[in-house]
């Protein structure tokens, strides 16, 4: 039980603290976010302060206790994100696209997920 809640946290504490920081610049429209996502990318720039917002909620959402369902939807949400970055970044030619950097933030939220359900499952089995 210890070790399930302290690698929940480690997971879960990295996983929200790369996707909330990732959500800053974003948000904040700043000129490395928008030559990234905009110029090399080719995504619209009105996108890019609703992808960081809708960041920085998801990772709040799975460190807030309770609400498994939000949960749920931001894990969902999140790694959503990171798949279509991970795509988005591999179809742009190199050298700016080294995408198999992205499968340490996959995993990241593999591990942060799969330790949320190992701890739920904990957690109702326990007698009060």
């Amino acid at each position: 039980m210890k070790t399930t809640k302290i690698l929940y946290w480690v997971f879960n504490g990295l996983f929200a603290l790369v996707m909330f920081g990732s959500g800053i610049p974003a948000v904040m429209s700043s000129p490395d976010e928008i030559k990234g996502i905009h110029e090399v990318l080719g995504y619209p720039v009105y996108i890019i302060p609703f992808i960081g917002a809708a960041k920085i909620m998801g990772s709040v959402a799975i460190l807030v206790p309770g609400y498994p369902r939000l949960k749920e939807w931001a894990y969902a949400g999140l790694t959503f994100d990171l798949i279509l970055a991970t795509f988005s970044v591999y179809t742009v030619p190199p050298p700016e696209g080294k995408w198999y950097f992205m499968f340490v933030f996959l995993a990241l939220a593999a591990a942060a997920y799969i330790y949320y359900h190992k701890l739920v499952k904990i957690t109702s089995t326990e007698k009060p």
